[in-house]
């Protein structure tokens, strides 16, 4: 097993499927201690099972403010302490500017961009008493490209990719590193519901896979290996970035 994360703590939300389960069996394996974090209590304890005893499973819902303290508590006083959070969890609504409701839009707000800020906030303090720490906002190729029928989650990605870097530049000199992730279509449960919704599933999906060069979708392992790396101190360099794991997507 590497030890690339020896000795490491860190939170990831939206941890009990997708992109956030990957990341957190990666971060794990790498020897990191995670805490686990999901609404669904048999997802993150599943995981937690799967990884063993560097997992705890926190199920809690990031759209509540009450529960992003509580989380963020209950990691430190497990483990001891905070060094990287993965901001993971996120909401998909589709429809345009029109078709968007408000309710849609704020249940976006909340969860993809305030939820971000909320726990960063919240692990700022513990991350300046360990000398500094990583947050790796996953954000999308949509925070960076506009696309059809995103209005709502579109802009808020692309909220998450000036939140990373406006944080970057102002708690760099504590040694807190802000990066972001902006992975392409990846299959998970979310886009698998997206493209279930669709009049032509299959249709949808050949279309999706031809916008990427490399030939097909992304897997969430294929994002798990750069949140390992902007977690470790491999990337003590590197802050206020904002990179594409995405089958070439934002080269076309």
């Amino acid at each position: 097993m590497s030890e690339r994360l020896k000795g490491k703590i860190g939170i990831v939300t939206g941890a009990g499927s997708g992109i956030g389960r990957a990341c957190a069996i990666a971060l794990a394996s790498e020897g990191a201690r995670v805490a686990l974090v999901g609404r669904r209590r048999d997802r993150v304890e599943e995981v937690a099972h799967k990884i063993g005893d560097s997992a705890f499973a926190i199920p809690a819902d990031v759209s509540k403010t009450s529960e992003v303290s509580r989380l963020i508590d209950e990691t430190v006083s497990h483990f001891g302490g905070l060094n990287f959070l993965l901001n993971n969890a996120g909401v998909l609504h589709t429809g345009n500017a029109e078709q968007i409701t408000e309710e849609q839009w704020d249940h976006t707000f909340k969860v993809n961009v305030r939820a971000v800020w909320q726990l960063s906030r919240a692990a700022l303090p513990h991350m300046r008493k360990v000398g500094g720490g990583s947050i790796i906002n996953v954000a999308s190729t949509l925070g960076v490209v506009g696309a059809r029928n995103r209005a709502a989650y579109a802009t808020s990605k692309g909220a998450v990719v000036l939140l990373t870097k406006s944080m970057a530049i102002d708690h760099g000199h504590e040694n807190v590193r802000v990066n972001a992730i902006c992975p392409g279509f990846v299959e998970t449960d979310l886009t698998a519901a997206v493209i279930g919704r669709a009049p032509d599933p299959a249709a949808v999906r050949r279309e999706r896979t031809a916008a990427h060069p490399i030939g097909r979708l992304g897997r969430p392992e294929d994002v798990a290996g750069l949140a390992v790396y902007l977690a470790s101190d491999e990337s003590s360099w590197v802050t206020g970035a904002v990179l594409p794991v995405d089958g070439g997507y934002l080269a076309v």
